[in-house]
């Protein structure tokens, strides 16, 4: 098989400089394929044998080779065969005139290798489109399809097939009269072919610019290339090239009066042209025979050739021709099979640019999930411990625990504020509103914040207008991180001065009120470039930041997003040097419903019994030592396969499930549970995960009760708990 492709491949290269070699290569490849019953190589070699027989205007045996290759390509559905098969009788048709069965099976050529992106043929193809549609006088589609063919021949490399586009092109704008770019552009396909040793391609140049020179009156020059065109074409067998030069040689001949001369040329070029059928050349050379001879005032003679003139027009511009050139039916269904292609290939765009983010968004979901479990996971252990030592330390040791507990919960801060932007940004993040005592809410989160504000020597002031409303329905959490960004920016990036929270009622409504909050500071201001950049994310202005100033550079970007989730945007006034001003405006329901009671711990809890599946037995001692606080009796698997066994062997009250686990993690392992017959079927089952992502995992997500997160917030828990 090999042998055989190699020789068609040596064979289709050296077409450009030696024809005769390259019939008897694909002769060769054709008696290999025989003899070894390969269908698919017959196919090959028979198209490549027919593509030579054409080129040298063998057509009777094109064809017959062309249709049997076509008959090997359907037996095997090869579409890129019978393509290839279809190229060569296109061009059978039109080099013999039949431009309209020509363009009938050029279209279909060219739909199958765009789907095959195939730019090496659909080059080919463009430009004998470009031939068709310049025979029909329609200069607009065929520079059209010309240019689609330079476009194609770049983007499969090949000067060789870009270079014969411009010999057309060439043509075109010297029936145009632009005789410099006619020039231009001939003048570069002869550079490209000699520079490609494409001889054959050479000959069509030198052909190109010989008209170019008659036009312009250089008749020495143009008759010198088209004698240098016919030798060319003689030595490679070239039917149709030695007509066509063998026509412009005798009409150059007819421009320089040399009569004698151009009536010996026209009348080789008839002959050579009925000999091998070329019928375009025919049809040319009978009307310019009968110009010559009526200008003698041979009127015998001139009628003779005008007869025979008139007698193959009427065969060569038949009725379907004629019908294609009156209503365009197939030009239409070329332009719309164009569009369709532009459209395909923009939606193989899309496509690939959504698989693109498809693939991003999952790397992120993977390394946001590590990252989440990997550094979440120790500080569920810093935290918790720090909290539980502390109800049983003096004085000193909570000094220290608090100095744990602040540094844990900073870095947490951080790593939420990464994993929050992402969750806003996925969005998937959504209001849980509530009745929250407002002022109260606000005074939290003041003070959460004093002592920060304390360390750097800068008052925190608290204006609340006094007629707001005592209950609101909103999100503690997104209002708290809101204001808690805002905050914390502010006493980042004021060294003197203060810091003040301003929230006043702009309007009322029937059942609600527009608020508007305000974080105002006499820090280092903003230069008004960066305004509306600062709410990007990962954005600090290098004027301002140095590493004192530390954080994620997520906060304002979290800002804006969590604004936008209540409908409103957030905005800034900043002076460099003397402060910033951040404001924006909610509106919100006011509320009649009971406020949600803090929790209250009981014995309700007590004797019962918990399975907890945690593989890191620093975090499985915390959590144990937790739930025995409220009396809870705890039995601890190391993964996901001995939770299993254990829950098999007796019925739980409750499930709290870590998520990454060796051997078999929390998914599978609940999974397993609530779908095979076990004790624990239907207990209550709680994800206990430091990976943030965990809830997201659509699939998974309806085998379990609740999702709650590490560090472990140990109200939610209890909640939970008592509530399953």
């Amino acid at each position: 098989m090999n042998k055989v492709i190699e020789l068609l491949n040596e064979a289709y290269t050296c077409r450009v400089n030696n024809l005769n070699r390259s019939t008897e290569l694909a002769n060769e490849a054709l008696i290999i394929s025989r003899n070894m019953d390969d269908k698919a190589l017959i196919g090959k070699s028979l198209c490549r044998l027919a593509l030579f027989a054409m080129i040298k205007g063998e057509y009777k045996e094109s064809m017959r080779m062309s249709e049997e290759a076509m008959v090997y390509f359907e037996e095997l559905h090869d579409e890129k065969g019978i393509a290839d098969a279809k190229y060569n009788i296109a061009g059978i048709y039109y080099k013999t005139n039949n431009y309209h069965l020509g363009l009938v099976y050029l279209i279909d050529c060219l739909s199958i290798y765009r789907k095959y992106n195939d730019y090496h043929n659909q080059a080919r193809v463009q430009k004998s489109l470009g031939t068709i549609y310049e025979y029909f006088g329609d200069q607009k589609n065929a520079v059209k399809s010309y240019e689609s063919a330079i476009e194609a021949a770049r983007e499969a490399g090949d000067l060789n097939l870009e270079s014969n586009v411009y010999n057309p092109l060439s043509g075109i704008f010297l029936n145009q009269d632009n005789i410099s770019r006619a020039m231009d552009m001939i003048e570069r396909s002869i550079e490209m072919k000699k520079h490609s040793g494409d001889i054959r391609g050479l000959a069509f140049a030198l052909y190109g610019r010989g008209k170019v020179y008659t036009r312009t009156k250089r008749f020495a020059e143009a008759e010198v290339d088209f004698k240098e065109t016919l030798a060319i074409h003689k030595a490679m067998g070239e039917r149709l090239g030695m007509a066509m030069a063998y026509y412009k040689l005798g009409a150059l001949y007819v421009e320089m009066n040399v009569i004698e001369k151009a009536k010996y040329t026209l009348e080789e070029a008839l002959r050579f042209s009925e000999e091998y059928n070329i019928v375009i050349i025919k049809f040319k050379c009978y009307y310019l025979l009968y110009q010559i001879y009526k200008k003698e005032n041979n009127a015998e003679t001139s009628l003779s050739y005008l007869e025979q003139y008139l007698c193959e027009k009427e065969g060569v511009i038949n009725t379907q021709t004629l019908k294609i050139i009156e209503n365009y039916e197939l030009i239409t269904k070329m332009e719309s099979l164009e569009m369709e292609a532009q459209s395909q290939k923009e939606k193989a765009e899309i496509t690939e640019k959504k698989n693109r983010a498809e693939h991003a968004a999952r790397v992120k979901q993977e390394f946001l999930s590590t990252m989440s479990h990997e550094i979440r996971t120790p500080l569920n252990a810093v935290i918790t411990i720090a909290s539980l030592l502390k109800d049983k330390s003096n004085e000193e040791d909570k000094q220290l625990l608090d100095a744990i507990k602040f540094a844990g919960n900073n870095l947490l801060l951080i790593i939420n504020d990464i994993l929050d932007f992402t969750k806003l940004e996925s969005g998937k993040v959504l209001l849980e509103t509530r009745p929250s005592d407002f002022k109260s809410l606000i005074e939290n989160i003041k003070n959460t914040y004093v002592s920060l504000a304390i360390e750097k020597g800068l008052d925190l002031h608290l204006n609340i207008d006094p007629s707001l409303f005592v209950i609101y329905e909103l999100d503690e959490t997104k209002i708290s991180q809101i204001l808690g960004n805002l905050i914390t920016n502010s006493i980042k990036f004021t060294d003197y001065g203060w810091v003040t929270i301003e929230i006043e009622k702009l309007n009322s409504e029937e059942n609600s009120d527009t608020l508007r909050f305000k974080i105002n500071d006499t820090g280092v201001g903003i230069n008004n470039k960066h305004l509306d950049e600062i709410f990007e994310s990962f954005f600090q202005p290098k004027t301002v930041t140095t590493r004192k100033h530390g954080g994620s550079g997520l906060g304002l970007a979290i800002v804006k997003r969590l604004v936008e989730l209540h409908g409103s945007k957030v905005l800034v006034n900043s002076i460099v040097g003397e402060g910033s001003t951040f404001y924006f405006d909610i509106k919100l329901e006011r509320s009649d419903r009971p406020l949600r009671e803090a929790v209250k711990y009981s014995n309700k809890l007590k004797e019962k019994t918990v399975l907890l599946a945690e593989d890191n037995m620093v975090n499985a001692m915390v959590a144990i030592k937790l739930l025995s606080n409220w009396e809870i009796k705890t039995v601890h698997a190391k993964n996901g396969r001995e939770a299993i066994e254990k829950s098999k062997q007796t019925t739980f009250d409750f499930i709290l499930m870590d998520i990454h686990m060796p051997e078999m993690d929390g998914f599978e392992a609940t999974k397993h549970i609530r779908k095979y017959k076990n004790m624990n079927m239907t207990t209550p089952i709680f994800a206990l995960t430091a990976d943030i992502t965990a809830e997201f995992q659509e699939e998974y997500n309806p085998y379990f009760n609740g999702f709650l997160h590490k560090p472990i917030e140990i109200d939610k828990l209890y909640e939970a708990l008592m509530n399953a």
